[in-house]
């Protein structure tokens, strides 16, 4: 269920967002205002919804941090709606901005629009596996709350999306290969052997690579 997460100091709002949210999306609203980034990124949120007035530290503090890790989507809601905050909030990286007072169902439509964009459209499949995220060529761990990524080669991260997509089944080596020719990269079964070995060594500065198993004679698959 694709994740919302809600950056909001005023209760009453955050009730009425996860009231009206909650039956499509899985809903999270911030506990510690100090750690608003790592809150985020533990969710592994797909969306966030940002006031601008927050204890501590801003908004546009928040999404200029999160846009040094993330393209994560970011919609604004605060009563702040004055030309200049929503510019300061789309040059922070924001992609919308929502005046307060606002229609929930405005703001859902505009979640959902800016999702669509954001994911589907751009043809960005996010993919998950035992704590690990695939996404944009890059393979993030958010094991035990700390976040680490490697950044993936285009065939690295064919092969990967393989056998996230088969979730445990044998992806086989045939089908690895197919997928890379696809791309104009003509390798041989030998070859295939070479960067996966290059592959899993990679990986291991994350620890992902214990978690593809080498099926003698098939193909590979995650554990």
């Amino acid at each position: 269920m694709t994740k919302i997460f809600i950056v909001e100091d005023d209760e009453i709002i955050v009730k009425a967002i996860k009231i009206a949210l909650e039956k499509e999306f899985q809903v999270r609203s911030v506990s510690n205002f100090r750690a608003v980034k790592q809150e985020i990124m533990e969710f592994e949120a797909d969306l966030v919804l940002m006031d601008i007035g927050l204890p501590f530290y801003s908004g546009f503090y928040w999404t200029n941090e999160l846009r040094k890790l993330s393209q994560i989507p970011i919609i604004f809601i605060s009563s702040a709606s004055d030309d200049m905050n929503q510019v300061t909030a789309m040059n922070q990286g924001a992609d919308d901005f929502v005046t307060k007072p606002f229609s929930l169902e405005i703001l859902n439509a505009k979640i959902k629009a800016l999702l669509r964009r954001s994911y589907s459209f751009s043809g960005i499949e996010k993919l998950e596996f035992a704590g690990y995220v695939l996404s944009e060529n890059t393979l993030i761990s958010t094991q035990e709350g700390e976040r680490e990524e490697i950044e993936l080669t285009s065939s690295e991260n064919k092969i990967l999306t393989l056998l996230f997509r088969g979730n445990g089944e044998v992806v086989t080596k045939e089908k690895i290969l197919q997928e890379l020719w696809q791309t104009d990269e003509f390798i041989d079964a030998n070859t295939l052997n070479v960067k996966m070995t290059r592959l899993r060594k990679k990986l291991g500065e994350i620890g992902f690579d214990k978690h593809i198993m080498t099926k003698r004679g098939s193909g590979y698959a995650l554990v």
